[in-house]
């Protein structure tokens, strides 16, 4: 047992893999650590977790306490808590039942009783978390159970139905392993838990400015012409949007990808960007990490790939430092010096595992150049590539917000945002409640949508979310002027399409009155390790009505999020003890209680804590380096304490040096007083007034 920082400890079993997770892991925020509790003792028992080496690898053993209860591993889809479950931990494009495959599973849950467990191994691992019974619990039953008139035969479920309660035995398997290394994370809560796996990791990524604000996918095949004349309407019709991203027809080849420009639509690259910038737009480039024979670094990355080609691409070892320099390199000189301001990686989540034609990706047999095999690339894939090009834009002093299909163990300090082909609403949203355990950000991003309400609803739970993405890869022109694809791109309007215009402006308006809200999260998140969207559980763990809580969640400190599920126009609302507002009316409510609540599309679900002052930006159509932000302060009942506010120059890592404030926003009665502390020589906000709410 080693004590490897304040409140953290690490295990080792028998001969572990040689490559894991950690390796790839930022120096951690000790300055950040020292200030979480450290009670110089182990949360669990750690000599009472048994290791064996089996034929199948290494297994540990534990136990649960019968009121215990486990959240996490990594971005689970479709379940919540944890406990009673069985979890394989295997990276995958498409989830299948709940067994715990996922874009970002992770091998580390948290428990309520204040620590988390967690497995630094890129391998499979499977946890059977109070899944299974050992025979001698049947013979202790022996004497309670008595002979009935026989099993219910009615349905399969009926038969199958165990009879007991989950088991208190928890059962960890590395696959094909001779060893295990076990972390574990001193609380005293959860939430603590959380904050210092994420201090640890390296701090969460603060991103720049401009990536709070829109992002917009272009169609696949837009043209130069076409995509600088599709950028003009949010310009011409002042609708704020900072980002635009093209999908794979920017390419020469893109399945593989090439990394060159397609000539025939974009012959004159620089010009794009010059005018794209011009116009105050970030692009950002799909691509996924399979490298197409014609690829200007094919050749030189050959050898330092796997044995195995996805649809015809070498696929690089990522583990390698050369690898990482060809890849990296190239696009530092072909694309991020040009000011490309970041990247989509598709495709890189391994493949559809309930689909046999669908195994497009490498396989599990496949070796690389490093020693490691295809199951351990594809636990580390995405997690590597973020590594790959978020240390080129270190090298310009640049932020990025890097979209990303795949991530995993200490993720937290790379400025990414995973995405899903998957579209079903109630798991976007459980996605977002789930990604705050283990320091991820997730996208529920708009893209097919079946009615007006569908759509709005889905614009909303974006603004409530980390990125604000709208995806029309597919669509010629805007999913509000037409949602259904082929009349889109016949140019069929609704007959309502200005109406759901306007709504969805007000909407892209509101995401960017968040913004300084929104980037003081992030802050806190990089400094502290809160993370910025989280489950309730984690702000309220004595209070048993979100102990099972999926479908609500903290967007900051002070707002509650209940996002309406395809479309609904009302849901019941679980508001924790305290006093609450609706953002939209202000009208209050007492916490502890549930609520049937309705809200029109024009309403947006959320409800602010009392005692809040919450800073509401006047809407900017995009962000540039010399943006300010003027607020206007909403003061919820009666503060007791500033908020503050993070300030620096938005879009360098200059703050990692010092130069950054806090801006502190206090009530005294009668006006919001401003007060800055810090080395920051510039200026974001100014407040320009305040309401108070009663």
């Amino acid at each position: 047992m080693e004590k490897v920082g304040p409140g953290i400890w690490k295990v080792t079993f028998g001969s572990p893999e040689k490559i894991r997770p950690a390796d790839f892991k930022k120096e951690a925020c000790w300055e950040g650590l020292k200030k979480l509790p450290d009670s110089n003792k182990p949360p669990i028992a750690l000599d009472a977790v048994l290791f064996n080496q089996t034929e199948k690898g290494a297994l540990a053993r534990l136990k649960l306490e019968s009121s215990e209860r486990i959240y996490g591993f990594g971005l689970q889809v479709n379940t919540f808590e944890q406990r009673g479950l069985r979890r394989d931990i295997r990276t995958n494009s498409w989830t299948i039942g709940n067994i715990g495959f996922s874009h970002a599973p992770m091998p580390f849950y948290i428990s309520s009783k204040g620590y988390g467990l967690l497995i630094n191994t890129s391998r499979y691992v499977t946890f059977y978390m109070g899944a299974q019974h050992k025979l001698e619990q049947s013979v202790a039953l022996k004497q309670t159970l008595k002979e009935g008139p026989g099993e219910d035969a009615s349905s399969p479920a009926a038969l199958y139905d165990r009879h007991y309660e989950p088991s208190d035995d928890v059962e960890i398997l590395a696959d094909g392993t001779k060893g295990m290394e076990l972390y574990v994370f001193e609380g005293p809560g959860m939430r603590e838990v959380v904050e210092r796996y994420n201090l640890y990791s390296g701090g969460g990524a603060i991103p720049p400015l401009w990536g709070l604000g829109l992002k917009y996918r272009a169609k696949s095949n837009f043209t130069a012409a076409e995509v600088i004349n599709f950028s003009g309407y949010f310009r011409n019709n002042h609708i704020p949007c900072d980002m635009l991203g093209l999908e794979p027809g920017w390419q020469s080849a893109a399945y593989s990808c090439s990394y060159k420009w397609n000539e025939k639509n974009f012959s004159n690259p620089d010009s794009l960007l010059e005018i794209m910038q011009g116009m105050n737009y970030k692009l950002n480039l799909w691509e996924h990490a399979y490298v197409h024979p014609t690829s200007p670094i094919f050749d030189s990355i050959l050898p330092y790939s796997g044995d195995y080609a996805v649809w015809k691409g070498a696929v690089p070892d990522f583990v390698t430092s050369e690898a990482r320099h060809i890849f990296g390199g190239y696009h530092k000189n072909a694309f991020i010096d040009k000011g490309i301001a970041s990247f989509k990686l598709d495709e890189c989540d391994a493949a559809y595992y309930d689909k046999a034609q669908g195994e497009w990706s490498f396989p599990d047999i496949a070796r690389f150049p490093s020693g490691i095999d295809g199951e351990q690339m594809r636990q580390l894939f995405g997690l590597l590539y973020q590594k790959t090009l978020s240390d080129e834009f270190r090298k310009v002093n640049r932020r990025t917000l890097l979209d990303v299909r795949a991530s995993g163990l200490f993720a937290a300090p790379y400025c990414s945002v995973l995405y899903s082909d998957m579209y079903d609403h109630s798991d976007f949203v459980r996605m977002i409640v789930n990604s705050g355990f283990s320091g991820l950000n997730w996208s529920p991003e708009v893209r097919q949508t079946g009615s007006d309400a569908d759509l709005i609803r889905r614009l909303q739970t974006t603004v409530m979310a980390s990125q604000m993405v709208v995806d029309c890869w597919f669509l010629k022109n805007l999913p509000w002027y037409q949602y259904d694809r082929e009349k889109n791109n016949r140019g069929e309007f609704l007959p309502n399409y200005r109406e759901l215009e306007q709504k969805a402006k007000n909407l892209i308006e509101l995401r960017m009155r968040l913004i300084p809200y929104l980037y003081a999260a992030f802050a806190r998140y990089h400094f502290n390790g809160t993370p910025p969207f989280r489950a309730l559980v984690l702000d309220y763990p004595d209070d048993p009505g979100v102990w099972k809580t999926d479908d609500e969640y903290m967007m900051g400190d002070a707002i509650l999020c209940a996002p309406f599920i395809d479309g609904a126009s009302s849901r019941k609302v679980y508001l924790p003890a305290g006093t609450w507002y609706d953002f939209n009316t202000g009208k209050k409510y007492q916490g502890g209680k549930e609520y049937a609540i309705s809200m029109s599309l024009d309403q947006i679900p959320m409800f602010v804590k009392d005692g809040t002052i919450l800073p509401l930006a006047k809407p900017v159509e995009y962000i540039t380096p010399r943006t300010t932000f003027a607020l206007k302060c909403r003061i919820y009942g009666t503060p007791g304490a500033p908020v503050r506010l993070f300030e620096d120059d938005g879009h360098t890592f200059n703050f990692e040096r010092g130069a950054f404030n806090w801006v502190s926003l206090a009530w005294n009665r009668s006006r919001v007083q401003l007060k800055r502390s810090g080395n920051f020589k510039g200026s974001l906000y100014k407040v320009t007034g305040w309401e108070v709410i009663k």
